[in-house]
């Protein structure tokens, strides 16, 4: 039941893209049945002193602490977390992390702007070093949005052009300017006038396209949106999420085409990897899969080691062209002790070899959720790379149509969360998993068990 205090018309299925509903009938069951009175009690304090919103407050529950791949709640629970925000990549409280940022504390704890700081240039250095091409320039921001934001800026300045082509149904932050790109209801609906020259088009994802590809993608988006590109002629950018964190995984040939096609009309190609770069697809960078240059790529959420918030903006060396604007100008862009959290996680993907062992548990999960597939009809389709995972939840109607069970996902989510597993429902039917990258084969099949389990259990 919905608390009266929510709109009478409030649609819950445009809430349900970017993550799970927090108003729902279950999510107040699980409270009644799972929470104790003083969980509940620090709930109910968060909720009169926080500003309400979709998808986040109310809250799900307290955690008290956070430590490797494992969250643990205010009543001892321990929960191996495939959620995350996506900015555990090394785990929470990594101790080279934790070691790396108390030093810089006692070194130098903040640079004002107009100075420069050594973690900051090492820092820029190392990314550079390690992007494909010619990415050779960085921007540091406080945020993976307005990483974005500046993204955007740099875009119009580069080409003198101010309109931009991206998804529906792609997320690149909540700010005005990426939702106005981004494609989702849920942060769009009664906002009102949004940022002006923002075209989209349908995101490679069969069962939503109007070409009508069915199961099967036949990059008939891709050759839209040089179409949209021909037809304006004064595009500044395309951006896009290299693989959108639902997950969909685009076939091999789809940035290839939109790279070719965006070469072709004099636009730009910004891909947004805030929640998959730094090695949680198996590769370092995702673009690295289809074997593309983008002209900016943007990285933020584990970049800053599960502690501090931090993004980058890396962009080719000759968009070095803003130099009479400000394209950031934020307070913390080269914060000193933010830089030395990002250094010591880029030194343990390095040392601890998290890289390929993501893509050793993406393969070795893609196995096992074949075989859980083949046990349960209500698994339709399985979405992995490196650990990046998910598991669509189908349903067949009288009709014999197959559509997506919001209800079945909801169901697997609660019932999950009580055996220990945290994760998050995106689309309405998709288990997003996305573990941190130390992960051990035992705690990936531990979560695959649990997930199993709740699968099996009789409907209600």
């Amino acid at each position: 039941m919905i608390p009266p205090s929510q709109p009478a018309d409030l649609d819950l299925n445009a809430l349900r893209s970017e993550g799970d509903i927090n108003l729902s009938a279950r999510r107040q069951e699980f409270a009644r049945e799972h929470l104790s009175e003083e969980t509940r009690g620090a709930l109910a304090a968060d909720g009169q002193v926080f500003l309400h919103q979709s998808l986040s407050s109310p809250c799900l529950n307290v955690v008290r602490k956070a430590k490797g791949a494992w969250i643990e709640d205010a009543e001892g629970r321990r929960l191996l977390d495939f959620h995350g925000n996506n900015v555990h990549q090394v785990g929470y409280a990594h101790p080279r992390v934790i070691a790396a940022i108390k030093q810089q504390l006692d070194t130098l704890s903040f640079c004002p702007r107009r100075y420069t700081c050594d973690p900051a240039v090492e820092l820029a250095q190392r990314l550079t070093a390690l992007a494909p091409g010619d990415l050779n320039r960085v921007l540091f921001a406080p945020g993976g949005t307005s990483a974005i934001g500046m993204a955007l800026k740099l875009a119009r300045v580069a080409t003198g052009r101010f309109k931009f082509v991206s998804m529906w149904d792609s997320f690149h932050g909540a700010s005005l300017d990426a939702i106005s790109i981004g494609g989702e209801a849920v942060f769009r609906k009664g906002i009102g006038p949004l940022l002006p020259g923002c075209e989209h088009v349908p995101p490679p994802e069969p069962l939503k396209c109007p070409f009508r590809c069915g199961t099967q993608c036949s990059l008939q988006c891709a050759d839209y949106i040089e179409y949209v590109l021909e037809k304006e002629g004064d595009v500044a950018a395309v951006i896009g999420e290299t693989v959108r964190c639902t997950p969909f995984i685009p076939p091999p040939d789809y940035w290839r085409r939109v790279r070719a096609a965006c070469d072709r009309h004099g636009a730009l190609l910004i891909l947004d990897e805030i929640p998959i770069g730094l090695g949680r697809t198996g590769r370092m960078f995702a673009c690295e899969h289809y074997g593309v240059v983008p002209d900016m790529l943007v990285l933020g959420k584990g970049l800053g080691g599960a502690v501090f918030p931090l993004a980058a903006l890396i962009a080719r060396e000759g968009l070095n062209v803003a130099q009479h604007t400000a394209l950031g100008h934020y307070t913390h862009e080269k914060n000193p002790v933010a830089c030395a959290a990002a250094l010591a996680v880029l030194d343990v993907l390095r040392d601890e070899k998290l890289v390929g062992n993501a893509a050793t548990l993406g393969e070795h999960a893609r196995t096992r959720f074949e075989e859980l597939r083949r046990r349960h009809p209500s698994i339709g389709d399985v979405r992995v790379l490196g650990l990046l995972m998910g598991l669509e939840l189908v349903r067949r109607t009288p009709e014999g149509r197959v559509e997506g069970d919001s209800d079945l996902a909801e169901k697997v989510m609660y019932e999950s969360l009580r055996r220990g597993l945290n994760f998050k429902v995106t689309m309405g039917n998709i288990l997003t998993l996305t573990p941190a990258l130390m992960l051990t084969q035992a705690e990936l099949d531990q979560a695959i068990d649990i997930l199993d389990t709740c699968l099996s259990l009789p409907r209600s």
